[in-house]
């Protein structure tokens, strides 16, 4: 960035410069005043619009936290006042329905995004696939990376749940690459090696063994699916 240094501080030129500036604006001072009261409510109105968007956004964060609620719900009789419902199919019939409803209303947002997702999670738990898998694809390509990544997974197991093993492998190999928050290389990793195992024992292994020995929950989870694997 160039600077103005003490010596052209003092050359004509520069006061020359700045001598026309100072007449430019006494000539034109209605304008600038006019203009400068326009940029002021330009400010207003950015500052109101960014106050309804944070508004908005707490709305919309209120409406997704109770459909979450909806399918966490118990089934089965209510414990200490706590939202259950009689069947899963009450629960699922109003689960679709909340997170339908905060699709529509929030199209275009995160939380509609986040609301298509947990309506996949409920079509393929009954056990429509095909449906399931169009609203995991709509998150997988236009939703936020971390959500996305979870439909990713949902549709690599739709994927191999259909006989589509090559698509399947393709796309949590492509989890691997680029990990989230939400699915991390070694959840990946594991879930592949178990779709793997039952045809490609050997490379099932090659993935799973640098997690065995790994603390906590990730070397729990290796070792297990390890152990599903069958003899050579």
């Amino acid at each position: 960035m160039a600077r103005i240094t003490r010596k052209e501080l003092k050359s004509d030129k520069f006061a020359q410069e700045v001598g026309l500036t100072v007449t430019f604006f006494e000539e034109h001072k209605e304008e600038i005043v006019r203009y400068g009261m326009i940029a002021a409510v330009v400010g207003l109105l950015v500052a109101g619009y960014v106050f309804y968007q944070r508004h908005e956004h707490g709305l919309r964060e209120v409406a997704l936290t109770k459909a979450i609620q909806v399918q966490e719900a118990a089934v089965g009789p209510s414990a200490n006042g706590t939202l259950s419902f009689p069947t899963q199919e009450a629960k699922d019939q109003e689960a679709l329905r909340v997170f339908a409803d905060l699709r529509s209303k929030y199209a275009g947002s995160e939380e509609g995004e986040i609301a298509e997702y947990y309506l996949a999670a409920v079509k393929a738990d009954q056990g429509k696939l095909a449906e399931a898998e169009k609203s995991f694809l709509e998150v997988a390509q236009k939703g936020d990376q971390n959500y996305a990544s979870l439909a990713r997974l949902s549709l690599a197991q739709i994927y191999f749940a259909d006989g589509r093993t090559d698509l399947g492998e393709r796309t949590l190999r492509e989890l691997i690459a680029k990990p989230t928050i939400f699915v991390s290389k070694e959840q990946a990793t594991i879930t592949l090696a178990g779709y793997l195992a039952p045809k490609k024992p050997a490379e099932a292994r090659k993935l799973l063994d640098p997690l065995r020995n790994l603390p906590g929950e990730v070397g729990q989870a290796a070792l297990q699916v390890y152990g599903e694997i069958a003899p050579q």
